[in-house]
């Protein structure tokens, strides 16, 4: 029998051995340089290896974003963002916090460099959330921790972006500060908005319109070593430039008004009339916001918290005064619109006004003679209005003054705006558990007493005289922008109402208030100008009662903190009115001596830049992004096979301006 031949799959045997015996060779070479190259790392780079493996680390950096600008009306650059270094310590399980802290204290100490106040605060921190020894450090602890890095393991140097308050003093009030925020203000705000270490805004337009300022933040995955040095970038995320604020202020009508003061206790106001929009509000004395930029220092806190002359408080919103005789248009027109007296009407003023046993003085000792209600205005007659006051009473006179505006705040978008006081009966009662005397409506007559305003109430009443009777909410921000230009918001002039006064008696009122300034006796006759009609009223506020004695009354009047309060109210050009303007000088004597100067100045400048303005018209400036070196790492991970980042805050273009 025939053998058959030996066949797999039709190839022979022979041949399907020898290229199996091929495949076990090259398999078997493989193997040997696999387990030489595992022999290699394990055993010749075991240590190595191994210490990598636990000094590098993926850490989640998070990459803060530029705050928008805030500028001027005319595109001038008030606030800005510029590089600053912090000295940052990121902890684990092998670093010791206290020990690092130590350290970096005795290398201060022995380069006679002065210790950071939350260095010397240092405490121990169970978790591994970063913590910045020293904030905001100069060139000379730059290079020093550069040079001795290995000498401290886990301490780095952060780039962050701090803002930089270009006017200083003069702008405080109005635009704030910022600062790191708080545990209590986390827990007011959204979770998803704010995380700890945020920036916020504190105080002013930076905290009122923080939403839009703030931006968003952006993250970098990268991996470390056993030194915190950046080895190599995983994957990033941008941040984005919060949104560009442009104010309604004109910051050279604000130097003007800063500098009036010369540092002296007082509050200006500036409105343009026909839209309510503030020009210039400032407040004096008043303090750097810089210093706040990574935390006010003990030392400076106290320094200014101590001061007598209160700089942290804004007089211009929340300053409360006694109006004095700027309260005698209020009371002018209540007694016209009621019928009480035509411009016709007079009264002989003799100096003295007898309400029972009571003697009420006029400020001209010698009387003015019989004065009708333009000459009452023009010389600021009291007697005439302590008239007034008695006849309408104080509930008819709180009446027309709520109905000015007072009272209330006026809506600005600032916090701590007051609403002064405008009293009543009832307000009487339940405040003091007293009844209303008589002698207390003749003291309100005149602005005093119980009355109380702000310098922004009075710009705005005085700015609805001058309009036609519109009472405007005051504006501080006519757009935001995002960075690229594109408008994000528009505001628009918001009418509250229109005052309670005829167009005939206003005409009345505003030519009593051109008398004051440009007819020969008025009280605000120093602040005449030719090229524009300024109408205006001057008012001298009561600190303290003065003593019926006359030695008595020149030794208070002599002690500066018991002088009268200096105010004037104006508006310009009294034909087609503009700008309206009110100061108050603090403990400064007469409105018309004091407080007219300031406000001249101001008038005078607020035309002049028209004038400059026409002839060559001012171009917005572009902003100018501020480029940081690196990111910002703010705590440190193991592993991380995902990034992510708090993105929920949702610019709506169509969001309608409340403010």
């Amino acid at each position: 029998m025939q053998k058959r031949p030996n066949r797999i799959n039709g190839h022979d045997s022979g041949v399907y051995r020898q290229r199996f015996k091929q495949i076990f060779v090259i398999v078997c070479i493989a193997l040997s340089i696999l387990i030489l190259r595992m022999w290699h790392l394990q055993v010749i780079k075991g240590e190595e290896m191994t210490q990598r493996s636990e000094t590098n680390s993926i850490r989640i950096c998070k990459i803060r974003p530029l705050r928008g600008l805030i500028m001027d009306r005319h595109g001038n650059v008030l606030v800005d963002n510029q590089p600053s270094f912090d000295i940052v310590f990121i902890p684990d399980k092998n670093r010791d916090l206290k020990l690092v802290a130590g350290k970096l204290k005795s290398l201060y100490q022995e380069q006679s460099i002065p210790l950071a106040e939350d260095l010397g605060r240092v405490h121990e921190d169970k978790s591994f959330a970063p913590v910045r020894l020293d904030k905001n450090v100069d060139v000379k602890k730059l290079a020093l921790i550069e040079t001795r890095s290995l000498d401290f393991p886990g301490v780095s140097i952060d780039v962050v972006p701090t803002r930089q308050y270009l006017y200083g003093e003069m702008m405080a009030h109005l635009i704030g500060y910022v600062g790191e925020i708080s545990r209590a203000e986390l827990e007011k705000h959204d979770p998803n908005d704010y995380e700890a270490g945020d920036i916020i805004g504190k105080y002013g337009i930076e905290r009122f319109f923080d939403s839009y300022l703030k931006g968003q933040s952006g993250a970098d995955e990268v991996e470390v070593n056993a030194h915190g040095k950046k080895i190599r970038s995983l994957r990033k995320i941008e941040p984005a430039q919060g949104y560009n604020l442009h104010l309604t202020i004109d910051a050279a009508l604000q130097q003007t008004a800063w500098d009036a003061f010369e540092g002296r206790p007082g509050a200006a106001a500036a409105m343009d009339t026909r839209t309510g929009e503030i020009l210039a509000l400032v407040s004096s004395p008043s303090f750097d916001p810089n210093l706040f930029n990574g935390g006010i220092s003990h030392q400076e806190w106290k320094k200014i918290s101590s001061n007598p002359f209160h700089p942290m408080e804004d007089r211009a919103i929340s300053g409360q005064y006694p109006p004095g005789s700027t309260y005698k248009l209020v009371v002018a027109a209540a007694a016209l619109e009621e019928g009480i007296i035509t411009p016709e009407t007079t009264v002989y003023c003799d100096g003295t006004f007898h309400l029972g046993n009571r003697m009420f003085r006029c400020w001209q000792k010698k009387g003015h003679g019989r004065v009708n209600l333009h000459r009452a205005i023009v010389e600021s007659c009291d007697v005439y209005f302590y008239n007034l006051g008695k006849q309408l009473g104080v509930d008819k006179i709180a009446y027309y003054a709520k109905a000015f505006g007072f009272g209330n705040p006026t809506g600005l978008p600032l916090a701590r705006e007051k609403g002064g006081i405008v009293p009543t009966r009832e307000w009487k009662l339940a405040r003091k558990r007293q009844t209303w005397q008589a002698g207390e409506t003749i003291s309100v007559s005149i602005g005093q007493g119980f009355n109380l305003v702000t310098p922004l109430q009075l710009v705005s009443f005085y700015s609805a005289l001058a309009n036609g009777g519109v009472l405007y909410r005051p504006r501080l921000v006519s757009r935001i922008e995002n960075p690229d230009g594109r408008v994000v918001l528009k505001s628009a002039p918001e009418r509250k109402g229109r005052i309670p006064i005829s167009p005939k008696n206003l005409k009345i009122l505003n030519y009593a208030l051109w008398g004051v300034v440009n007819e020969s006796g008025g009280t605000g006759y120093a602040l005449r100008r030719a090229e524009q009609d300024v109408c205006g009223k001057t008012g001298t506020s009561q600190v303290v009662g003065l003593p019926m004695d006359e030695r008595a009354r020149r030794a208070k009047i002599l002690s500066g903190a018991y002088r009268d309060h200096a105010l004037f109210v104006c508006f310009a050009p009294y034909n087609s009115p503009e700008i309206a303007v009110s100061v108050i000088a603090e403990n400064a004597g007469h409105g018309g001596s004091a407080a007219a100067p300031i406000a001249r100045k101001i008038i005078d400048a607020y035309f002049a830049n028209q004038k400059t303005l026409l002839k060559n018209p001012s171009h917005r400036i572009q902003p100018r992004p501020l480029q940081l070196p690196c990111p910002i790492p703010v705590r440190r991970e193991k592993s991380a096979s995902t990034l992510t980042l708090n993105s929920n805050q949702d610019y709506n273009s169509n969001q309608r301006a409340t403010w």
